[in-house]
């Protein structure tokens, strides 16, 4: 219970803003494909509007008005005027005006720190954060294994409240804050957090680092239980999947244990490149009639954007379990979906974050890049998961004692005991 008065006023000053919906940081890897415009020198055709009312920017009523407002501003406007920081945000209006979430604009430095933190390495405090879709409010996933954010004393759970000179109210977006966390090597950085339990806010003060993401870490657990935790679905994902699978393989593996909670998603092609090493090629998923089918993403006028197949003459004949929360998103979620359409085995824990919509990345001729939502997904037996998010075979949930730690013993972790139980 909340006993400071500053405290309390403060989280009302947090939630006092219209409330808008999550995000996971997962998202900001683009879940989707990418294209670069300064490579595509043929025109592509436009949709023409059916609606003759539709905004026109060109239009001589646009024109007038933006020029309107403009000439007011640069008359009367007191402050001084960032040029640099005007020009973005017409460009940030663009997406803005979409009313998704998921679409926005990146200046080119955005850009480039995205493509970094895709390659699995990146500058910044070391933790995963995401935005609760209900009340808006940017929370810590997770710290990193030995990152800054964890040797500070950042914990699961704990809610952002200030970043640096930063104060957040509900209706910013995550990648603006995640903007304002990250930063060079060697730089300090302050975050305020509320932490349930606590009758204060708690500060930090965090020495950012280069940070190094093993998206795949496994071991082999008691009675030969193979377990593969997967953090995100990075470009180096892939190829440490397959070689945690033929490792724990050689060391005579009974079954597989597939973690999955906490990933915020990362790139289609890599989830179903995962899902292409353990399936057979010929095998028929529930509710499909089409051999290996693991994906189709289907975009504007229900045209077919993509179709994920099993091509690589790779299978896993081995008892297997996922392991979920609702922090597991996206490309987590096909993963997900599709290990239950091929029946490969139970999922255990709870239902997932509910992001079934695909981003692609497209860099402009300046350097800066666009991410717009082009399709939504269809895992093989036709059901969508967006804004519902999969359910787990068995569901449990996390036991509240764990929820703040940062490392789980396996033996108390009662979610991955449940999983295990599955396998026999």
């Amino acid at each position: 219970m909340i006993k400071n008065t500053m405290l309390r006023h403060r989280l009302t000053k947090l939630f006092c803003v219209t409330l808008s919906g999550a995000m996971m940081l997962g998202a900001f890897t683009s879940c989707g494909s990418g294209r670069d415009s300064s490579k595509d020198s043929k025109d592509e055709s436009k949709n023409e509007a059916t609606d003759s009312d539709a905004f026109d920017p060109e239009s001589e009523k646009a024109k007038a008005k933006t020029e309107e407002i403009e000439q007011i501003i640069d008359e009367l406007y007191y402050f001084d005027i960032d040029k640099e920081k005007r020009e973005e945000s017409y460009y940030d209006g663009l997406m803005y005006g979409l009313d998704d979430k998921y679409s926005q604009y990146y200046t080119k430095e955005e850009y480039e720190e995205m493509m970094e933190e895709d390659s699995g390495e990146f500058e910044g405090i070391g933790a995963t954060v995401s935005k609760n879709m209900e009340d808006g409010t940017i929370y810590i996933v997770k710290p990193i294994k030995d990152s800054p954010a964890e040797k500070a004393g950042l914990l699961p759970g704990d809610i952002i409240i200030r970043v640096g000179d930063l104060e957040l109210t509900t209706d910013m977006e995550l990648d603006y804050v995640v903007k304002h966390i990250r930063g060079e090597k060697g730089s300090e950085v302050e975050i305020e957090v509320y932490r349930e339990g606590e009758d204060d806010f708690l500060t930090f003060t965090v020495t950012r680092d280069k940070i190094s993401n093993p998206t795949i870490e496994y071991e082999m657990l008691d009675d030969k239980i193979g377990y593969i935790a997967c953090e995100a679905f990075n470009e180096n994902t892939l190829d440490m999947f397959k070689e945690a699978v033929d490792d724990l393989q050689n060391q005579n593996a009974r079954a597989l244990v597939f973690d999955l909670r906490n990933n915020g998603g990362g790139y289609v092609h890599i989830a179903t490149g995962m899902l292409d090493y353990l399936i057979d090629d010929d095998a028929v998923a529930e509710g499909s009639d089409t051999p290996g089918l693991l994906l189709q993403t289907i975009g504007k006028n229900d045209n077919i954007v993509e179709t994920y197949k099993c091509e690589d003459k790779h299978s896993v004949d081995l008892p297997m379990t996922v392991i979920v929360n609702g922090n597991s998103a996206s490309s987590s979620e096909i993963f997900t979906g599709t290990f239950q359409d091929y029946k490969l085995g139970k999922v255990v824990g709870t239902t997932t974050y509910g992001k079934g919509i695909v981003q692609t990345v497209v860099k402009l001729k300046d350097g800066s890049a666009v991410k717009l939502t082009i399709a939504q997904y269809f895992i093989p037996s036709g059901r969508t998961v967006h804004e519902v998010g999969i359910e787990p075979d068995i569901e449990v949930e996390l036991d509240d004692e764990l929820k703040k730690k940062l490392v789980i013993d396996h033996k108390e972790d009662n979610q991955l005991q449940e999983a295990i139980k599955t396998l026999d």
